[in-house]
């Protein structure tokens, strides 16, 4: 059995999950590049997982979370999400690394102990990088929010959530003062796929299409 299979089945279905909920299905290509492994890796993990009837395959598509599968990634991200919160509320871990540290976590957190951290932190609705925690039965509140690279020239909005928690973006971000719950306007936005001119309090920066379109913004 490789090394990615041993350590990855659970984050292979969380990567899935991301990767579905953004493009409608995950393609190899993709999952590999996030979890930092081969294509071949993942080719041969997807065989297993799918015999496990946790993920469904399709032809020149790419792969989807079965039912089963579903359920499992989001008991995974709820374990997730509460231990983040757990890290930065009580144990006070900086933002940029509670990720890190809650995917340690979260495959020591059984069902029954997520439960409590829920109660003792007064049942929270998001992670500390605005991500929804799924309930106890697996239900997850949708979302209108909308990446910010979709905003035009003079729409304002306010940050809702970074669903990409990588944690040299955090970093990034955090720089710029870009966090849930700050208002943003776009000032320039560039033909053409070229970046966009956000002002974030009384400064504005350039950001590239692609980090704008993982930075998820309302409007309401």
């Amino acid at each position: 059995m490789s090394h990615e299979f041993i350590i990855a089945p659970e984050m292979y279905l969380k990567t899935i999950y991301s990767l579905e909920s953004r493009n409608g299905a995950a393609r190899t290509g993709d999952i590999a590049k996030i979890l930092g492994i081969t294509p071949g890796s993942v080719t041969n993990t997807l065989e297993v997982l799918e015999s496990k009837g946790l993920v469904a395959r399709e032809p020149y598509k790419g792969v989807k979370l079965t039912g089963k599968g579903l359920k499992l990634a989001l008991s995974v991200f709820r374990r997730h999400r509460l231990a983040e919160r757990l890290l930065t509320e009580v144990l006070k871990v900086d933002w940029i690394d509670s990720h890190e540290e809650a995917c340690k976590l979260e495959h020591a957190i059984s069902d029954s102990l997520a439960n409590s951290i829920e109660k003792a932190l007064n049942n929270p609705h998001t992670c500390p990088h605005g991500n929804p925690i799924p309930s106890e039965t697996g239900s997850i509140h949708p979302s209108k929010d909308q990446p910010l690279s979709e905003l035009d020239n003079g729409e304002s909005a306010t940050v809702s959530r970074i669903p990409d928690e990588n944690t040299e973006l955090l970093r990034y971000l955090s720089t710029l003062g870009m966090l849930p719950g700050v208002k943003i306007e776009v000032e320039e936005k560039a033909p053409f796929k070229g970046p966009m001119l956000v002002k974030v309090g009384s400064s504005s920066y350039p950001l590239s299409l692609d980090v704008a379109s993982g930075i998820y913004v309302s409007k309401a």
